[in-house]
């Protein structure tokens, strides 16, 4: 790939160490985290990266490590028509909005390699909350996992190799098919009930309500629950404290556990969108 010049606003350590990757492949790259946003003219660069997620309160850029806020709307003002703009998970107010500054925006976490390979990252990092807060092996111990999408399979295939007993729950016919064939024991919904009392972690990946009060009360007070679904999750955090069953909302896992891999695929998925797009 020619020479680029980057900017690389706001994001998590992800971004911090993409800005040291991009450097590495010989680009120019810019890091606003050190930098007055009013000092930068973004017009000079031929690509702005933005974080993941792009933004907490849908006004600025989620940008923790910056000494200022990153108003959403200034930076859409400060580029120019035709202008790329690549970041992930932007809610769809901010891409209509960004198209009436003509501005070319592209969510990378939309592209399937991306999800792929962010949830091996992802899967890991749970595993490791789950090491770090049980009170037992994962070896041996009954683990269930809430939906068998591309976190699920990750997940469910990474602890069946430490040594646990994978129960994976799913809908989908074809899905039980397949969870039967990787010879985890598969859960369907109206079965749940009866087997919340004898598993010993849950991890949800499911981004709705599966776990409510009328569920919650058959868990064992012993077990844990990781939840890795977005936004307001798969469980109902407010009774489940409220049983005395521990829970965990784990949000953001590659950036915390593993944010130089991540870094790097959330490179080659901005490569991949380049060589795409012939820019």
């Amino acid at each position: 790939m020619k020479k680029r010049n980057f900017i690389v606003l706001g994001g998590d350590k992800r971004n911090l160490e993409l800005v040291n990757l991009l450097w590495g492949d010989g680009h120019n790259v810019r890091n606003l985290v050190e930098t007055d946003i009013q000092t930068i003219d973004l017009e000079d660069y031929e690509i702005i990266i933005g974080p993941l997620p792009f933004s907490h309160d849908n006004e600025t850029i989620n940008a923790p490590f910056h000494s200022q806020e990153l108003f959403i709307e200034e930076i859409f003002k400060g580029m120019k028509d035709g202008q790329l703009f690549i970041a992930g998970k932007i809610e769809e107010e901010h891409i209509l909005k960004a198209k009436d500054y003509k501005i070319n925006i592209i969510d990378y976490f939309n592209r399937e390699e991306m999800q792929v390979l962010n949830a091996i990252p992802t899967a890991e990092g749970a595993i490791q909350l789950a090491m770090e807060y049980l009170p037992i092996t994962i070896h041996g111990s009954n683990a269930l996992v809430l939906g068998f999408g591309r976190i699920g399979k990750v997940l469910a295939n990474m602890l069946n190799g430490i040594g646990a007993n994978v129960y994976v729950l799913a809908r989908n016919y074809g899905d039980i098919a397949w969870i039967e064939n990787y010879k985890y024991s598969p859960v369907l919904f109206k079965e749940l009930s009866k087997y919340l009392l004898k598993v010993d972690v849950i991890f949800n990946t499911i981004p709705s309500i599966v776990l409510g009060e009328e569920m919650l009360v058959y868990l064992n007070k012993q077990s844990l629950i990781i939840d890795l679904a977005s936004k307001l999750g798969g469980i109902d955090f407010n009774a489940a404290k409220g049983l005395g069953i521990n829970t965990i909302h784990a949000l953001g896992l590659p950036g915390k556990y593993a944010p130089i891999s991540a870094a790097k695929i959330i490179k080659e998925t901005i490569y991949n969108i380049i060589e795409e797009r012939g820019i």
